[in-house]
Order: C-alpha cells, then sequence, then structure tokens
C-alpha cells in the first residue's frame, strides 16, 4: 500500500579525518582513519542515539577504516556486530584523490565546473561520474530495503554516499548532490515505502 512503510534507515556518517577537515576527495579504504575530534563525534551522536532510544534490528557499515571504526562504536551500544556493505563506497573521484576543492578550484576551475554542473560526465575521466555515483548507491539501498522490509536499520558511512541517498529518496537532480551538506558525526533519517521515500531529518549533530 501507499503509506506501507518497508524499513526505515538511520545513516549516520563517520566521524572526521584528516581529510575530512580538509574538505578533500578521497576513496581509499584503509586511509585516513578517525581523528580525535572524530572519536569525540562519533560518541556524541552514539550518546544521542542511547538517548533518543534509537532502535534498530540491523547494523551496517561502508568498508572504509574510517567507517569501520564509527560502526564498531554504535555496535556497542546495541551489543550487536555489523555486517559490511562493499557497494557503499565513496564515489570513485580518480585524479581528484588526495586533493582540496580548493586546489581543485585553482588549479582546475574548468573541471571543478564540469563536475558540479554536468554529473552524467566521468570528472576527472578516470572517476565514477555523479550520476553512476548516485544510481550505485540508490540499488545498493534498495537491495537492503528489500532484505530489511518491517526493519529498523543503521548504516554507517560517508558523506557523499549520504548525500546520494538523499538524491535518490528524493529523485532531485543529480547537479544538486554538491549542495547537500553532510556533516561528518551527523545522522540522517530515511523512510522507504511501498512507493515513496521521505526523507525525515538531515545532517543532525549533537551539540
Amino acid at each position: 500500500m501507499y503509506f506501507s512503510r518497508k524499513c526505515k534507515i538511520t545513516y549516520i556518517c563517520h566521524g572526521a579525518t584528516i581529510y575530512s577537515d580538509e574538505y578533500m576527495f578521497s576513496d581509499v579504504d584503509n586511509y585516513p582513519p578517525i581523528t580525535e575530534g572524530g572519536y569525540e563525534e562519533m560518541e556524541k551522536i552514539c550518546d544521542y542515539l542511547r538517548r533518543r532510544g534509537v532502535k534498530n534490528d540491523r547494523i551496517y557499515s561502508s568498508p572504509a577504516t574510517r567507517c569501520l571504526q564509527s560502526a564498531k562504536m554504535v555496535a556497542k551500544i546495541y551489543k550487536k556486530d555489523f555486517e559490511i556493505i562493499d557497494s557503499l563506497k565513496p564515489r570513485k573521484c580518480g585524479s581528484f584523490n588526495g586533493k582540496t576543492f580548493e586546489q581543485i578550484e585553482l588549479e582546475q576551475p574548468d573541471m571543478l565546473k564540469r563536475l558540479i554542473s554536468e554529473p552524467e560526465k566521468a570528472t576527472p575521466e578516470d572517476a565514477e561520474s555523479i550520476s553512476n555515483f548516485i544510481i550505485r548507491v540508490g540499488k545498493s539501498i534498495d537491495e537492503v530495503v528489500n532484505q530489511n522490509e518491517g526493519n529498523r536499520i543503521i548504516i554507517v558511512t560517508h558523506p557523499d554516499v549520504i548525500k546520494a541517498a538523499i538524491c535518490d529518496a528524493l529523485d532531485i537532480p543529480h547537479s544538486s548532490m554538491q549542495h547537500i551538506y553532510i556533516k561528518t558525526g551527523s545522522a540522517t533519517q530515511i523512510s522507504y515505502f511501498e512507493s515513496w521515500k521521505s526523507l525525515v531529518y538531515s545532517d543532525y549533530t549533537p551539540l
């Protein structure tokens, strides 16, 4: 039925890293780990989950070290293990990897403009296009939802993955993904129904 909810997902963005602090492109799994500040962010979000009584049936995590470190802290609250979803990796960013937005703007302003305005094109050429990334994330989330009908789950992942999930849920233009802000150590919740999806809240960061 139209109002029959299939699944509720609370997305938790991993704690801060030295890359996220500098707004740096990164698609590497094993580096960087979360910083001391990242642990503090995750302690706050875990306290929020505990105080709000956010229930869940299963916990998933992206495979990157920064997500696994964060997922372990979340899983400890619920005294359960978590599963890894390999397809929820961040967008492959090619030769942009390890560079900041400011560096790209100075060195390759036309490429940065194309990245934002032409999401269907791979920018740079050795990267995954924004559109393909959003489609990949959407398919992966649909599989999770179909495997968890009636469940409430938590997914610990990357800012860009959460932004892609929001684009997919709200069916907004792919060029708008760069206008969505997701902070590290934040929570975003989306409800999935039979025929539609609803963004309940986004980028909630406990004080």
